[in-house]
């Protein structure tokens, strides 16, 4: 049988108009790494430009 991963399921939001854009995953022993503290710069659908995005827990 497969071990179980520990890691989390998050989403990335747009911080300007808070749409849920993109999912991944984070390793919930080692936490959030710095550059997603920060925010990442991703492609909004809704804005149609790049802008930044932070991490929204379900």
């Amino acid at each position: 049988m497969a071990k179980a991963t520990k890691r989390e399921n998050v989403w990335l939001q747009c911080k300007e108009c808070s749409a849920l854009n993109y999912r991944t995953n984070i390793s919930v022993k080692t936490g959030v790494p710095e550059k997603l503290k920060e925010g990442l710069n991703k492609f909004c659908k809704v804005d149609r430009k790049h802008t930044s995005h932070k991490i929204k827990r379900k």
